[in-house]
């Protein structure tokens, strides 16, 4: 998956619009963030997700998906770096 399926991806989610902060891509519905592109870096996507969806998920792609750092990891605002994600998972 690269940056523009990403997008598109992201834009299929109902309500959901593209924005940006902190100079790169995001994507939020309702005026709250729930994925964004190019942090750390070009090659990496972000989409916020509950406790049980990273551990589902991190079961099923570890090598895909890792735990942001700092206060995006705290159980109140869960969310996951996803790397180079295969197509159709």
């Amino acid at each position: 998956m690269n940056a523009e399926e990403f997008r598109a991806a992201a834009l299929k989610v109902p309500g959901a619009v593209e924005a940006a902060h902190m100079n790169h891509p995001d994507f939020r519905v309702n005026g709250k963030i729930f994925a964004s592109l190019g942090y750390p870096d070009e090659g990496w996507g972000m989409v916020k997700l509950t406790p049980a969806q990273q551990r589902a998920f991190m079961k099923e792609a570890p090598e895909i998906f890792s735990p942001c750092a700092g206060a995006w990891g705290k159980p109140a605002r869960r969310a996951f770096i996803s790397h180079r994600p295969r197509k159709g998972f």
